[in-house]
């Protein structure tokens, strides 16, 4: 009787273990024809049905990148897989040298057929909170952080920009990011008052390194710094946010995404007397400022 209930036992286990493998196998089908596609540039805009019809072409450069760059060699680990309503997730984790980052792909089914709806590099791991009563919550590294408060601010911003331009004209709205404390005389006082050990001119320089870089989140680099010129060379969050957020490019163009940026810089500069030249290279720029006569 022992030996028959054993045999029961043994039998129970390997019929659960194969059901898990294959349950398992089942879950990455999807993510295994997704990577295929890509190798097959099979991942074509009818592929690709986006959240509330937003551009497709951030999914179509990462499919290029992803193939270009055979990234199917650097999966680290399996797949994290989490199916939620008619809305299949994987959180896959790629490394190489000293590059590590973790994306979440999401998956639309759809008459059992898949399209390639999302990708995010931001996951909040609320699924790892503790047992109720908690405060606590997993966070994020502070850089995603800082990209998560970009984001949110100037999707907002965008959103007014539209209005006012919609509603005053598009000169009225550049000269609304001119006002409030954050512009112009505001970011002048704050320099001179959180800065007193300069003039107004050189406390400027010094708080705009510090506010870019420790409050904004921005890579800071201050290349020259003297009484009647600076260089600062920056790679700002805002620039992209332009080039990799989908939502972005549906509600206002490049040129008036950058006029904005630079309306801002202009008029902050020139309240704290220097006059400024902005060049670019890619997602970083090069502030050169001289001091006004």
């Amino acid at each position: 009787m022992r030996k028959l209930t054993l045999i029961i036992i043994i039998v129970t286990i390997f019929i659960s273990s194969t059901y898990n493998i294959t349950f398992a196998q089942d879950d990455l089908k999807i993510w295994k024809e997704f990577v295929e596609a890509i190798k097959n540039d099979q991942i074509t805009p009818d592929r690709i049905h986006t959240y509330d019809d937003l551009p497709k072409d951030m999914l179509l450069r990462w499919s290029k990148m992803f193939k270009e760059g055979k990234l199917w060699e650097q999966i680290q680990g399996t797949p994290e897989v989490y199916k939620v309503g008619d809305h299949i997730h994987y959180i896959v984790t790629f490394a190489k040298d000293n590059w590590k980052s973790t994306f979440c792909h999401t998956f639309l089914i759809e008459d059992s057929k898949w399209y390639f709806r999302h990708l995010e590099n931001i996951t909040i791991r609320l699924d790892k909170i503790p047992a109720t009563p908690t405060s606590v919550f997993p966070d994020l590294p502070e850089e995603k952080k800082a990209w998560a408060r970009e984001e949110g601010y100037w999707s907002e911003q965008v959103r007014l920009f539209n209005f006012l331009a919609k509603e005053k004209g598009k000169d009225f709205a550049y000269n609304w990011f001119k006002d409030g404390l954050g512009n112009g005389e505001g970011y002048l006082l704050c320099a001179k008052v959180w800065v007193p050990f300069y003039t107004a001119q050189k406390a400027f320089i010094l708080y705009l390194c510090w506010e870019q870089a420790n409050l904004r989140g921005n890579k800071v680099t201050l290349e020259k710094f003297d009484n009647d010129e600076a260089v600062v060379r920056m790679k700002p969050i805002y620039l992209q946010l332009y080039k990799q957020t989908a939502h972005l490019k549906a509600q206002i163009s490049f040129e008036d995404y950058l006029r904005i940026f630079e309306t801002i810089w202009q008029d902050r500069a020139s309240k704290a007397e220097w006059n400024l030249d902005i060049t670019y290279n890619g997602d970083e720029c090069l502030f050169n400022f001289q001091r006004k006569k």
